[in-house]
C-alpha cells in the first residue's frame, strides 16, 4: 500500500487557507513547513513575551497526504477555483507503507558532545556507559542536542571547572526541552532552573528531567521572578536576545557568567555590542555558521 504526497509552494497569506481547503477536499493530512528549512535562510517564528502570537513562514511548502488513487489534477482544480488562485507550483511524491516508528527512530543516533557528555535517545544503548548520558527523545520542544546552537551551549557547560559548577545556580532561559538545565545539573551544578514562553516546552522539560532523574525546576515565563543566578544560558533567537538583554542581565549575578546562542556569524557583532553594556564579553566561539557568545556580568 502507498500514498501520495502533494507538495505545493505557497506564500504566507495563502498557506493556512490552502491547508483548510485541502482538508475539506479529502486530504488525509496536511502540514505547513518552512520552504527554507534546514538552511541558513530558515525563518524562526517563535513569539516573545508580550508579543502577539507568531504567524507562519513567508515561503512555505504545504504538504497534503492523499490516497493512492486520488484525482490530483481534479483536486488542484477545485482548490484553485475555491481560493481564486492560478498556476500553483507543486510536486508529487509516492510514499510506501512502512514502520513509521522505526523510520523516525533511525534518524536519531546518540550525539557526542564531549567524551564525558552524550545525548542518547531512549531506544539506544549509551555508547559510553561511564559518561554523563542525557536520555532525550525528539518532541514538540526545541533542543535535542543535534543543532549547533545547542551543541555549543552543552560544550561550554561541559568545559566549566567542576568547582565552579558545584556552587553554581544555573538558569536555562528559553529552556525548550530542558536539555541545558538537565545537562548542567548532571555535570554537577548546585541547582538548575529553566523558563520558557511555551507551556509545551515547560511540560517537556519537566518530563525530561524526571526521565533523567534530575532535580530541576521549570517555569512558564509568566511565573518567572527574575532572581539572579551564577550562570545564565540562553539558546534562543538573536532577535529575542536583543529584546531580552536587560532581563537576561538582571538574571545574572555580578561576576556571574552568561552564554548566548541562536546567533548567526553575521549577527555576532550586533549582539556583542549590545551585551557589552552589562557584560565583559569574550571572543566568540563558532560552529557551522553559528556563534556562542559568553561574558562576565559587570557591576550594575
Amino acid at each position: 500500500m502507498h500514498w501520495l504526497l502533494l507538495k505545493i509552494q505557497s506564500t504566507e497569506p495563502q498557506a493556512e487557507a490552502l491547508s483548510d481547503v485541502l482538508m475539506e477536499q479529502g486530504a488525509l493530512s496536511v502540514s505547513i513547513e518552512d520552504a527554507h528549512a534546514d538552511t541558513l535562510a530558515e525563518q524562526a517564528i517563535f513569539g516573545e513575551p508580550g508579543d502577539p502570537p507568531p504567524g507562519i513562514w513567508q515561503q512555505n511548502i504545504v504538504t497534503a497526504m492523499l490516497d493512492a488513487e486520488a484525482d490530483v489534477q481534479g483536486l488542484l482544480a477545485r482548490v484553485q477555483a475555491e481560493l481564486q488562485l492560478d498556476g500553483l507550483k507543486y510536486q508529487l511524491e509516492q510514499i510506501e507503507e512502512q514502520d513509521w516508528v522505526r523510520a523516525t527512530q533511525a534518524q536519531f543516533d546518540p550525539i557526542r558532545v564531549t567524551d564525558r557528555l552524550w545525548i542518547v535517545p531512549s531506544w539506544h544503548e549509551a555508547p559510553n556507559a561511564e559518561a554523563i548520558n542525557i536520555v532525550l527523545d525528539p518532541g514538540l520542544a526545541f533542543g535535542t542536542g543535534s543543532h549547533p546552537t545547542t551543541h555549543l551551549c552543552l560544550s561550554w557547560l561541559a568545559q566549566l571547572p567542576e568547582t565552579l559548577l558545584r556552587s553554581a545556580n544555573v538558569l536555562d532561559y528559553g529552556c525548550g526541552s530542558g536539555i541545558l538545565a538537565i545537562a548542567a545539573k548532571k555535570l554537577g551544578a548546585n541547582t538548575a532552573t529553566g523558563v520558557d514562553i511555551d507551556p509545551q516546552a515547560v511540560i517537556a522539560s519537566r518530563d525530561n528531567a524526571l526521565n533523567n532523574q534530575v532535580e530541576a525546576i521549570f517555569y512558564d515565563s509568566a511565573e518567572y521572578l527574575h532572581e539572579p543566578f551564577d550562570l545564565v544560558v540562553a539558546n534562543i533567537l538573536s532577535s529575542a536576545l536583543m529584546v531580552l538583554a536587560p532581563v537576561i542581565a538582571k538574571s545574572c549575578k555580578t561576576g556571574g557568567k552568561v552564554a548566548l546562542s541562536g546567533i548567526l556569524e553575521s549577527q555576532q557583532q550586533m549582539l556583542l555590542a549590545h551585551y557589552a553594556e552589562w557584560f565583559e564579553m569574550d571572543a566568540p566561539i563558532q560552529q557551522d555558521g553559528w556563534v556562542l557568545l559568553t561574558g562576565t556580568r559587570k557591576c550594575p
